[in-house]
């Protein structure tokens, strides 16, 4: 398992077209995503769980990748938070 933390910078935070952008990026890979919020989880490959989450600007999150292409699906989803 790999995982890293993540402040959410965008002004709207983690709205719709972000979350399935996320979402999208999850869903490439085997590995399992999880998104960890206040003690939360929430799984990262459905855009619905992701919504209600509630991530808003300044938020800490922590995301966790775990199986075969665990490495590169964190990579892929830091990046996908960020643009």
């Amino acid at each position: 398992m790999v995982k890293t933390e993540y402040e959410i910078r965008h002004e709207e935070g983690l709205h719709a077209r972000p979350a399935s952008d996320l979402c999208k990026e999850a869903n490439r890979f085997k590995s399992s995503v999880t998104i960890s919020k206040d003690g939360e989880d929430y799984d990262a490959k459905s855009v619905l769980m992701v919504l209600c989450m509630g991530a808003v600007k300044g938020d800490i999150i922590e995301i966790r990748a775990e199986g075969e292409d665990e490495n590169e699906a964190l990579k892929a989803i830091v990046e996908a938070v960020e643009s």
